[in-house]
């Protein structure tokens, strides 16, 4: 499939699609290890809704892209062919990059169709990343030593009919400076995995532009933590996307239940209505 061609498809979500303004965004220039600090919770100011970034050309994807150390997309627009050319929502789809323990994924911008975003294999960095319309998910963090680090900097997501970052391993995901809009849920801690673990999400100088159904997802029965910081969400003025939800998480392929109140509560969902504002 050629670019002009990737450009003609049709997607099922795309009557849903808001007109962004797009504007230029200069390469990040910092690393994984200098955003996973004390300062994860600072309260430095994020983009704008409306800077959603041009690329600088496109690249079809018809094989997982390994990524091993640091890749610069060069805000090149990946977009999958072949097997890899779905936009749906069934499980077990591949990936447009794939990274190893330890890896970077920078300046790229992932197009239509997305397939199933991005995957991580252990602790990895994505930094300044865009997903113009997310397929299955955006991307999963599927690392399984509980000291792995996934750091999401920069960037944003949209049209997401469910999930956009899909947390199914063990670890911290720290997501900051990130812009999501017209999505299902923000994080989500995998609450029907075969293999559980305690999960901490921080959420911190996040754009939220409605519609959406909610921030962050997490497992109170496996110990899972969220927390909120300066959080801003647009155009939700009767507050309709739900901040914190708490799940009884199984192992056993069962949905999850749901839990009441949502909302702050104590660790598990650890923000005051201060850290949350609407715009």
């Amino acid at each position: 499939m050629t670019a002009r061609a990737e450009q003609r498809v049709s997607h099922r979500r795309r009557t849903a699609r808001r007109r962004a303004v797009i504007a230029g965004v200069s390469a990040l220039g910092i690393t994984g290890a200098a955003v996973v600090t004390t300062t994860m919770l600072s309260t430095a100011g994020a983009a704008p809704t409306s800077s959603w970034p041009s690329d600088t050309g496109s690249r079809p994807v018809s094989k997982t892209v390994p990524v091993s150390g640091v890749h610069d997309g060069g805000m090149k627009r990946y977009y999958g062919t072949g097997a890899l050319g779905g936009d749906s929502q069934d499980e077990g789809q591949d990936p447009i990059f794939e990274l190893a323990d330890g890896a970077t994924l920078k300046n790229v911008v992932i197009g239509t169709p997305a397939a199933d975003g991005v995957h991580c294999k252990g602790s990895c960095t994505l930094q300044n990343v865009w997903w113009l319309d997310v397929g299955e998910d955006a991307a999963s963090f599927k690392g399984t030593s509980p000291s792995a680090v996934y750091t999401v900097y920069g960037g944003g997501a949209r049209n997401a009919e469910d999930k956009v970052l899909q947390f199914n391993g063990a670890g911290k995901l720290v997501v900051t400076k990130f812009q999501v809009e017209n999505f299902g849920k923000l994080v989500r801690s995998c609450g029907n995995c075969k293999k559980q673990y305690k999960r901490t999400i921080i959420i911190n100088d996040v754009d939220i532009t409605a519609p959406g159904k909610s921030i962050v997802g997490v497992n109170e029965n496996y110990g899972d933590t969220a927390a909120l910081r300066n959080v801003r969400v647009h155009g939700d003025s009767k507050k309709k996307i739900e901040t914190c939800v708490r799940f009884t998480g199984t192992s056993t392929g069962k949905e999850p239940k749901k839990l009441s109140p949502v909302g702050p509560y104590g660790k598990t969902c650890d923000f005051t209505g201060a850290d949350v504002t609407y715009e």
